[in-house]
């Protein structure tokens, strides 16, 4: 018996070759926009967090479009990137926006609860995701987790309006809305393999990033 688990083990690439493949790479990239999001989140650098969050969602919804152009790619890619998809996600939905609220809420213990909150509605969020899949084959179950970041940037524009505090408050219950949602029973549509929204996304990074960028400088 182990050496047939050694052997089947051994049938597939190694773990770092699927690093190579496109989609794969564009996911990691993903990641990378993530990690620098929780770490200006952590530094309280919001403007260019809010940066590094959107661009996560840029390219996660890249690397499906570029998965779907091709055509050589093995059964054994696709089903290690949707793995890798999934990791990646509870990291850039999940994590990231419950460290942003702790630090915009100065890492107080009552901002505890709304961070467990949004990342515990991403984890069963995409846990029944990878379960069920999409209802009706086109539908979501439930607000899609990308949904939260893109609300976040959006939200932090009127950042400078309101006191601190006030904000604050205004983003905690934002996020527990969000995470409500996430695990709701409404049907979203899957709109990453929509061409005009695509266009949407792309229109919507780009000016998020000119507009805090502007605000960095």
């Amino acid at each position: 018996m182990p050496n047939t688990r050694i052997s089947s083990i051994e049938s597939h690439q190694s773990i770092i070759s699927y690093a190579r493949d496109l989609p794969n790479l564009c996911s990691l990239i993903g990641l990378a926009c993530t990690v620098l999001a929780v770490y200006f989140s952590i530094i309280g650098n919001y403007y260019a967090a809010m940066i590094g969050m959107v661009w996560a969602v840029a390219f996660d919804w890249a690397d499906g479009l570029i998965a779907r152009k091709m055509k050589d790619r093995t059964g054994d890619d696709s089903a290690f990137g949707g793995q890798l998809d999934v990791l990646i996600d509870i990291v850039s939905y999940g994590v990231t926006p419950a460290i942003l609220l702790l630090s915009v809420g100065g890492f107080s213990p009552v901002f505890l609860i709304g961070a467990f909150l949004m990342l515990a509605a991403s984890a069963l969020r995409l846990s029944y995701f990878s379960t069920f899949g999409l209802a009706d084959g086109s539908k979501y179950t439930g607000l899609a987790l990308d949904n939260n970041s893109l609300a976040i940037v959006f939200i932090f524009l009127f950042e400078h309006w309101l006191s601190a505090g006030a904000f604050s408050v205004v983003l905690y219950a934002s996020c527990v809305c969000l995470a409500i949602l996430n695990v709701s029973s409404i049907k979203t549509p899957k709109l990453s393999g929509n061409p005009i929204m695509v266009f949407c996304l792309a229109v919507y990074t780009l000016s998020m990033t000119v507009i805090y960028g502007w605000k960095l400088v």
